[in-house]
């Protein structure tokens, strides 16, 4: 059973059985004028001429609205629907004075009318037509007054028209209501999707932002502090310490290349490829003293673990090693620490890791960002791209749902802590790494 047609399609069936019938029943008048000795005055020509123009006009509205409604054309013919309606009309009533038989015109010359004109306007033109109708065919007839059904058939077929005009044009907003929310809904989706590539675009950025601050930032400043430092050894003529800073260069840079290339490829940091978390924090003390050192501080840093470790999913231990990355560069760069203590602890339902270091802390408060780059004050960081370490975290941490506390107070060292729930069926939290 084949679906039931939808209202563009019975208008467009509607449309089309109203331009035929105009065109038959003017062609079929036309002949019957012809075939009568040409009208009042028997001059065929003129009435032909007449004819002719009325369906040119009438076929140039069609075409034109047609181009237009298909999206052909700029020209917009509806602000001239009611003067073409006006010249049809005036040219039917030229020709029906000339014939009867262009009183069958009149019915859809209704449909134009009820379609074109305000309802109020429309059924007073129509009961004109009506009546020009039933006075043609009663001066054809030549009778003394005309009979009942000269003037019931136009009156009928008129209301008919009136009845089917309304329910065409009911049918025809309802069309039109459609394609405009038709329109809109792909509009809606098309707003929709940009939003989604602006959103994805904009979570790739700042996932980009993230990376690149916690990896190859922090390695390139490491690099260039411990390289000033070597340039100063050869400068103090101290050749093995400039040695071995250099070495240290080399060693961090090759570190920062892994970083870039596991970076790009989108997988795990190399720290973690072959190690678990726990080896990867006591490595990254390891090379904290010794940048520490290579720039002549005194920085000691050790790890703790409590409990037994477990086994935590790909982005727990990333974010815990960039965490433990970016808080020691801190430490290195600006606390001016002897000791530095990374707490790793697991907890049964959350996994706790907490950076303390004896420096000269800060005031987080401050409105200003303080010259560890810490401060959660200003957390779009500072116009020179340093202070983005602290928003970087908090927004790795909030992406699995825990918490990030900074305190700190001048004089008196600085901790931070993250804190990660864990779910034992879904992480592997209970078994032994």
């Amino acid at each position: 059973m084949s679906a039931p047609p939808s209202g563009t399609a019975i208008l467009l069936f509607l449309r089309v059985t109203l331009h035929v019938g105009f065109a038959v029943l003017l062609g079929v008048a036309t002949l019957g004028l012809l075939a009568g000795g040409g009208g009042p005055g028997g001059s065929r020509y003129g009435w032909v001429a007449a004819a002719a123009a009325l369906a040119g006009v009438y076929l140039a509205g069609t075409l034109l609205e047609k181009r237009f409604a298909a999206g052909r054309s700029g020209f917009d013919p509806r602000r001239y629907a009611v003067l073409w309606l006006g010249i049809v009309t005036v040219l039917w009533v030229v020709l029906l004075a000339g014939s009867a038989d262009f009183s069958w015109l009149a019915f859809p010359l209704f449909f134009l009318h009820l379609h074109v004109l305000p309802r109020p306007v429309a059924l007073v033109t129509i009961a004109l037509l009506t009546a020009a109708v039933i006075a043609s065919q009663w001066a054809a007839s030549g009778q003394a007054a005309p009979h009942v059904a000269m003037v019931l058939g136009p009156v009928v077929g008129a209301a008919f028209s009136v009845v089917t005009g309304l329910a065409y044009r009911a049918l025809y907003r309802d069309a039109e209501n459609q394609r405009r929310v038709a329109d809109e809904l792909r509009r809606t989706r098309a707003d929709l999707a940009k939003t989604q590539h602006d959103a994805g675009v904009l979570a790739e950025r700042e996932r980009l932002a993230r990376e690149i601050h916690d990896t190859l930032a922090q390695g390139l400043s490491s690099i260039l502090l411990v390289a000033r430092a070597a340039e100063k050894s050869l400068r103090d003529g101290d050749t093995p310490a400039a040695g071995d800073r250099l070495a240290l260069v080399q060693q961090t840079a090759a570190e920062n290349l892994a970083e870039a290339r596991h970076f790009v490829r989108g997988l795990a940091s190399p720290q973690l490829q072959e190690s678990s978390l726990v080896e990867a924090l006591r490595r990254l003390c390891s090379e904290t003293e010794a940048l520490a050192a290579a720039r002549g501080s005194g920085l000691r840093c050790r790890l703790q673990v409590e409990d037994v470790p477990a086994e935590l999913p790909q982005p727990y231990t990333v974010t815990l090693l960039r965490a433990a990355q970016a808080s020691l560069a801190n430490v290195r760069e600006h606390a001016h620490a002897g000791t530095a203590v990374v707490t790793l602890a697991f907890l049964g339902n959350e996994v706790t890791l907490d950076i303390f270091d004896d420096g000269v802390g800060f005031d987080p408060t401050e409105k200003q960002p303080a010259q560890d780059g810490r401060t959660g004050s200003r957390p779009e960081g500072r116009p020179d791209g340093r202070g983005f370490g602290l928003r970087s975290l908090r927004e790795r941490v909030a992406m699995l749902g825990g918490s990030l506390d900074l305190e700190s107070a001048p004089g008196e060292g600085t901790v931070v802590a993250v804190r990660l729930p864990l779910d034992p069926a879904g992480t592997g939290s209970e078994k032994p790494a």
